[in-house]
C-alpha cells in the first residue's frame, strides 16, 4: 500500500526531505508584502522575511492555499498512490485545514481515499507527526489504524512558546490588545501553551531568561507523568540561542533526544525573529 504524506509550508520540512522518495509532498502558503506576493520557502526564507520586515514599512499577511491548489494535486497524487494523507497546521491558526477538507469532499465521490487532519500544531510538531504515521505505515498498520493513532498522538502534544515580537502577534490578530499593551507596557512577556490548537498564556515572565525556566519546568512536570523520548526547540533566526539552550537541557536530560528547528517564514510573520519554544509528544511503550 502506498500513501502520500500533504502538509503545509508551516511544517518546515527541509528541502532534501520533503521529495518523491519519501512520499512528502509540502503545499506552500502564501506571504503578502503589501502587493506583492510570496510562496512561503519557495521563493522567501525566513532570512529574507525578516529583512523585508526591517526595511519595508507595508502591511504583511499570510493566507491559506486554495482549495483548487489541493484539489490539483490530490489529482494527481491519485495516480501513484492508494491513500493520501493531508495533515495541516491548527486550523485555529489558518484556514488551511479547511481548504485541503473542502478539496477532498470535492473529491470524494472519485477519490475517496484522502484523509484530512487537523494537527493542532505548528512547525517540526507536524513534521514528527507525518514521520510517526509513515512508521505505523513501515511496521504493517492499516489506514484506519495510522488515522487513529496520529490522532491520539495530537492529543499528547505539549507546546510552549515565548513569542519574540508582541507587537507582531497582535497585529496578527492572535493577542488581544489588553494583553498586548500590557506586555508592551509593563515589559512583561507571555508564555504561551498551544491547547486544542489555541494559544493561551500560562505564565508572565520578564526575561528571557525566566520564560526558558517555566518552559523547562513545564518539560519536568510532563516527565513526571510520562514517557518523553524526543524534544524539539522550535526558533526564529535565534538559532544560536535554541543550540545554547538544548545544550542546557541535555546535561539535565540525558536520557532524552534534542533537537533545533526553525519555525518558517510564514509562523515568523506572526510570531518574530526572536521566538522560542519547546515541544514534546507524550509516548508511551509501543511508540
Amino acid at each position: 500500500m502506498r500513501i502520500a504524506w500533504v502538509t503545509d509550508s508551516t511544517a518546515f520540512v527541509p528541502i532534501h526531505s520533503s521529495s518523491k522518495e519519501n512520499h512528502i509532498y509540502i503545499v506552500p502558503m502564501n506571504i503578502l508584502f503589501g502587493e506583492r506576493e510570496f510562496q512561503d520557502g519557495v521563493d522567501l526564507s525566513p532570512e529574507e522575511l525578516f529583512l523585508k520586515l526591517k526595511v519595508e514599512k507595508v502591511e504583511v499577511k499570510t493566507s491559506q492555499p486554495s482549495i483548487g491548489t489541493f484539489k490539483e494535486l490530490y489529482e494527481e497524487l491519485s495516480k501513484d498512490y492508494d491513500y493520501i494523507f493531508s495533515i495541516h497546521v491548527s486550523s485555529h491558526f489558518s484556514g488551511t485545514y479547511s481548504s485541503a477538507h473542502q478539496a477532498a469532499e470535492l473529491l470524494k465521490d472519485t477519490l475517496p481515499n484522502i484523509i484530512c487532519i487537523d494537527s493542532k500544531v505548528i512547525s517540526n510538531p507536524l513534521t514528527e507527526l507525518i514521520l510517526f504515521g509513515q512508521r505505523l505505515l513501515h511496521e504493517g498498520k492499516d489506514p484506519l489504524q495510522i488515522k487513529v493513532a496520529i490522532e491520539e498522538r495530537i492529543a499528547s502534544c505539549e507546546t510552549y512558546v515565548m513569542v519574540g515580537s508582541l507587537e507582531q502577534l497582535h497585529k496578527s490578530g492572535r493577542m488581544s490588545g489588553l494583553s498586548f499593551f500590557l506586555g508592551s507596557v509593563l515589559n512583561v512577556k507571555p508564555m504561551l501553551a498551544i491547547e486544542n490548537g489555541k494559544l493561551e498564556v500560562k505564565d508572565k515572565v520578564r526575561s528571557i531568561k525566566k520564560g526558558l525556566t517555566s518552559m523547562s519546568d513545564r518539560l519536568d512536570q510532563a516527565l513526571s507523568v510520562k514517557k518523553i523520548k524526543k524534544v524539539s526547540v522550535l526558533h526564529g533566526l535565534n538559532r544560536e540561542d535554541a543550540l545554547e539552550w538544548i545544550e542546557q537541557l541535555k546535561k539535565t536530560y540525558p536520557e532524552i533526544e534534542f533537537g533545533a528547528y526553525p519555525l518558517g517564514a510564514v509562523i515568523g510573520v506572526h510570531a518574530g525573529a526572536n521566538t522560542i519554544g519547546i515541544s514534546w509528544f507524550g509516548d508511551n511503550e509501543e511508540n
